[in-house]
């Protein structure tokens, strides 16, 4: 089913928790907001955390960092950011572009900001199951004109993985997961479905708006930039009004995604199932081996200047 064909859910989704990301410092002078991850939210199975990257320092960034058990999904809405790693990855994702980086066994990265100006963007987290945390890293990488889009008279979307208005996403998901970037005009309303039983979530970037059943009303609250949105679960879809009394366009992104239901254990940026692989993953770090053979040697351009 599309969103477009939609018109009622037999088992709509309700937003069940409300929680307000505020500026904080990560990595080296960078601004983001967190949203999956808070204290309030720690996670929400299979994902770990959604940052929104907001600023303008041409320093602010994340220097040479490793990664263990999960993928990471940068998407970029203004700016640009480099990004190269221990194996000889490298490249700039620019505004509208799309990477999405399969950790899996072990990677050493960074990603810091191209150039002056604001720099607008999220990084997902991702968690992987247990068969597929000691894969070898991989990477997806679409730029703006390849992200598969739909437009109409009041309502964009960018399907940035799964599936809206018919129209499905290139990116292969081993989590199977949905990633949907909207953009809705005053006046307009949205019925999107989502997998039965996956978890879900919507995360507001600016406007504001009704979601959940009756969201169409005139009485209902709006939400605002910066909230995050938990929607019940099981469920078929979610409504989303955009008001004609807002005045001011809607955008948010709606991500779901099929639980895993295994333990999660993290230690900073390594995700495993138990303390012994948590224990492992630093060793294996610290002594260069495992796949973190490249470490010992290996420094980005952004150290090295």
């Amino acid at each position: 089913m599309s969103s477009s064909t939609i018109s009622s859910f037999l088992n709509p989704r309700y937003v069940v928790q409300k929680v307000l990301s505020r500026p904080q410092r990560e990595g080296v002078d960078a601004i983001i907001r967190r949203s999956i991850g808070r204290p309030e939210l720690r996670n929400l199975d299979p994902f770990l955390m959604l940052d929104e990257i907001k600023d303008s320092s041409p320093k602010g960034g994340f220097p040479d960092h490793p990664h263990r058990g999960f993928e990471t999904v940068t998407y970029m809405f203004q700016g640009s950011i480099n990004h190269e790693d221990f194996k000889g990855h490298k490249g700039t994702i620019n505004a509208g572009d799309l990477q999405w980086m399969t950790a899996g066994r072990g990677i050493v990265h960074s990603e810091m900001p191209a150039g002056d100006g604001a720099h607008h963007g999220l990084q997902l987290w991702v968690n992987l199951s247990s068969k597929d945390k000691m894969i070898e890293p991989n990477y997806q990488e679409l730029a703006s004109k390849d992200v598969a889009k739909v437009h109409t008279d009041k309502i964009d979307v960018s399907v940035i993985a799964g599936e809206s208005f018919g129209v499905k996403s290139p990116v292969y998901t081993r989590t199977p997961t949905m990633f949907l970037d909207f953009t809705m005009k005053p006046g307009s309303q949205l019925n999107q479905a989502i997998p039965e039983n996956w978890n879900s979530f919507v995360y507001v970037i600016d406007g504001e708006g009704v979601f959940g059943p009756g969201s169409s009303r005139e009485n209902q609250s709006p939400v605002s930039a910066h909230h995050t949105l938990v929607l019940s679960s099981p469920g078929d879809g979610v409504s989303v009004c955009n008001l004609e009394s807002s005045g001011k366009d809607l955008r948010f992104v709606l991500i779901g995604g099929l639980p895993l239901n295994e333990p999660i254990v993290q230690y900073g940026p390594f995700v495993m199932n138990t303390n012994a692989e948590i224990e492992m993953a630093i060793k294996d770090y610290q002594l260069c081996r495992n796949g973190f053979e490249n470490a010992r040697h290996w420094k980005s351009g952004s150290l090295s200047k």
